[in-house]
């Protein structure tokens, strides 16, 4: 318990920091850049309680990809948006776990094909519905979960996306028009899978 307090504190600040780094690129493409601070302001706070209960709750294998998760669930709902410069580190240390744990690498590669793929092909037909980042961010997770388990996650997330969804466009807070992020949604039920 103390290992997960102290690394979660450690990791917190490295990972902000990072993100505060990604956001400065010339190429970010940040969706509210005049609000970066204001939006900013429940980052550490959020990524300290998702790594502690991650790092408290999944074996030390997983222990990367909380790290991760938790920093694509603070940059999407911060600014929407999912950095490659995240998904690609990930995907690799997913590889790593994968072989290190004797889980066959052609059937993650497949999860990750097809999951992307089927997200890809959401995205063309709903004409941008869905954000690049999501379908990297699935065919990721693919590597990660494998088939199965991948989707159980995107059906968690499209549930759980879905009533918060709803829930903000009743309150009024959206419209159905404007952006929603799923990509926090898909991280979360991966990280609570992971710790299950």
């Amino acid at each position: 318990m103390l290992t997960a307090l102290v690394l979660s504190a450690v990791l917190t600040e490295i990972g902000s920091r990072w993100i505060d780094s990604l956001y400065k690129l010339p190429t970010a493409p940040l969706t509210f850049p005049d609000e970066v601070q204001a939006r900013a302001k429940f980052r550490k706070p959020l990524l300290a309680v998702l790594m502690f209960a991650g790092f408290a709750s999944a074996p030390e294998i997983y222990w990367a990809a909380i790290f991760f998760l938790a920093l694509i669930t603070a940059t999407d709902f911060e600014q929407y948006v999912i950095f490659d410069r995240m998904l690609a580190p990930f995907a690799l240390v997913g590889i790593l776990a994968a072989a290190h744990l004797g889980l066959p690498l052609g059937e993650r590669f497949l999860a990750a094909l097809i999951g992307g793929g089927i997200f890809m092909l959401i995205a063309f037909i709903s004409r941008g519905g869905i954000g690049g980042g999501d379908i990297k961010l699935v065919a990721a997770l693919g590597i990660w979960l494998g088939a199965e388990t991948l989707l159980n996650v995107v059906m968690y997330a499209c549930i759980g996306g879905g009533i918060v969804a709803v829930a903000l466009i009743i309150a009024g807070k959206k419209s159905r028009a404007d952006y929603f992020a799923y990509g926090p949604y898909f991280a979360l039920a991966a990280m609570w899978t992971l710790c299950s």
